[in-house]
């Protein structure tokens, strides 16, 4: 786990080591500009002191070259003839250019000045490496007493960014002591301004959080009101077929016990669609579908149940193909549900069409249309509520048919519109708002 408290405290020091660098490379610089101007006034006056010299027999004789001398003094004749060096053991050249001068030898760098002096040339040379020390010497005596700092200046900047990051470990508290029960928002006004985006994203993960759990409340306790109807009535009906007497009592008794199995594997297999719509729930990866083959599929799927009530039930005529990239089952799932309640509300020898195609922004859709009583535009949004059932609705039902569509079609990036059908009942369009793969 990394630590944000080291990483500030040595990008804090890695930033002054490199500061108090650039000032020894340029207290350097400087220092030897410094150096240069000293040594080369040096130097003149040095060559001038020798201007009133005879160098012939005047000069001391050559001296032992030890390694610690700073200056070497050459002398030339008219004709440019080495007439005296103060130090023979040094490489210098054996011709001299007036005036200052920066020459490289095997000996290293030279800093020389020549002047000429009563028909001869006097020559002054000193090492560089000397005027390189010194202000080397100089450069280092200014940063020592800031490296000697940097221990105490790690401690600080360890305390201070402790300190600087103190209302995070405050933050961490207060989002520790949130439990599923209680997810109340974080406090904003002693959080800092750096964290705050962080403690807004926090306070709407939890507002999703309580509004999830509140929903899985509320659907738990709405599915354990709905399930208790059918479980009961399952239990007098075992009870009616175990006191059935004759055998038009019992097989009486068997029908309602199995309309009543029927009506509660129907909430069950309704329920369980419901959590596989959810928002949360895995999603299978999304391949192309075709709109009119599936609506094919699942009127096929009806057949049975409309010819029991003798409903004319198909394809529109003007049905077309549109393509859409999607979880095939989960759309199956919502255009059975709108079928399913077409086929249960519409009555004897009634009608339920289907259409499938693309609208005219190019987004496929699909409309279910049936002759039933339809719904009145005053109850199209309560519909869609789980468990809702319109008041005196003879149908049998879970009331979650059409909760289910709008999951399934808000997981699926569509809207679903409840209108008038041509037919005089309800019209169900479910429009995806995702691009066509095939106008692509």
């Amino acid at each position: 786990m990394i630590s944000i408290r080291k990483q500030l405290v040595a990008s804090l020091l890695a930033v002054l080591c490199g500061a108090i660098a650039l000032g020894a490379a340029i207290t350097f610089y400087r220092a030897r500009q410094e150096v240069n101007q000293l040594f080369d006034y040096q130097l003149r006056q040095m060559a001038l002191a020798l201007r009133d010299q005879n160098f012939i027999g005047s000069l001391p004789p050559p001296a032992r070259d030890r390694g610690d001398f700073d200056f070497v003094i050459q002398v030339w004749n008219e004709r440019g003839i080495r007439i005296y060096m103060s130090h023979p053991g040094r490489a210098l050249p054996d011709r001299a250019t007036l005036g200052f001068a920066t020459v490289e030898t095997r000996d290293g760098t030279w800093r020389t000045l020549s002047i000429p002096v009563n028909n001869q040339v006097v020559q002054v040379a000193q090492p560089m490496r000397i005027r390189n020390q010194l202000a080397l010497m100089a450069a280092l005596r200014t940063i020592m007493p800031f490296l000697a700092m940097l221990p105490l200046l790690a401690v600080i900047g360890w305390w201070l960014v402790g300190r600087g990051l103190s209302p995070l470990e405050k933050l961490a508290a207060a989002v520790a002591a949130r439990t599923p029960v209680a997810l109340e928002p974080v406090a904003l006004e002693h959080a800092p301004i750096e964290a705050s985006a962080l403690v807004n994203e926090i306070n709407s993960l939890m507002a999703r959080l309580e509004q999830a759990m509140s929903a899985q409340r509320n659907f738990t306790a709405d599915a354990a009101h709905e399930l208790r109807t059918p479980l009961t009535a399952l239990q007098l009906q075992l009870q009616m077929l175990e006191r059935a007497t004759s055998e038009e009592d019992r097989q009486i008794a068997m029908n309602n016990l199995q309309s009543g199995l029927e009506r509660a594997t129907h909430v069950l297999l309704q329920l369980l669609a419901l959590a596989r719509a959810e928002p949360d729930a895995q999603a299978r990866p999304p391949v192309q579908i075709d709109l009119l083959e599936l609506a094919g599929t699942v009127l096929a799927d009806h057949y049975t149940l409309a010819e029991d009530k003798e409903l004319d039930i198909g394809l529109s005529e003007h049905a077309h193909t549109a393509y859409l990239t999607a979880d095939p089952e989960s759309v199956r799932v919502l255009l059975s549900n709108l079928v399913t309640n077409a086929v249960r509300y519409t009555p004897q020898g009634g009608r339920v069409d289907v259409l499938t195609g693309l609208d005219n922004v190019g987004q496929p859709f699909m409309r279910v249309s049936d002759s039933g009583p339809g719904i009145p535009p005053e109850e199209r949004e309560r519909v869609f509520d789980r468990f809702y059932r319109r008041p005196g609705m003879t149908v049998g039902g879970s009331g979650l048919g059409l909760a289910i569509v709008k999951a399934i079609a808000e997981r699926n990036h569509a809207s679903v519109q409840l209108g008038e059908s041509s037919l005089g009942g309800l019209a169900a369009e479910v429009i995806f708002t995702i691009p066509n793969p095939a106008a692509a």
